[in-house]
């Protein structure tokens, strides 16, 4: 059987990342891996529910953005309490799309990638 592991952005700011993912999704290091001469960073975050995690790449050498292309691709999260979530995130400042009619909205994170938010089925 193959099943999802994880899935991968790379960030500038690692610190700036880890509080915007924990703030805005309750995601939290789960592990973490350091090159031996500290030039790159991985860190898995989880949601505490599934075995699936966010691995945040930094590059210590890294300092011009990312090329994210048409920004075509995505992340999604379901929310149990979607109007809170909505809330919340207006709050932030990080929505970036809504979609009333499809139910749905997009959050944007530190580096620009985009985090589609869905409710839960009822």
């Amino acid at each position: 059987m193959i099943k999802f592991n994880h899935f991968n952005f790379n960030v500038l700011d690692l610190e700036r990342s880890l509080k915007f993912y924990e703030e805005a999704l309750g995601l939290k290091p789960v592990r973490e891996k350091v090159a031996s001469d500290e030039s790159f960073r991985l860190v898995y975050l989880g949601d505490g529910v599934s075995d699936f995690t966010l691995e945040l790449t930094w590059l210590r050498d890294r300092k011009e953005p990312y090329d994210l292309g048409e920004c075509e691709f995505h992340l999604a999260f379901t929310a149990d309490d979607y109007d809170s979530a909505h809330e919340k995130h207006e709050k932030m400042g990080c929505i970036c799309f809504e979609n009333p009619s499809m139910g749905i909205y997009f959050i944007a994170d530190p580096d620009g990638y985009w985090i589609e938010i869905v409710p839960a089925r009822r």
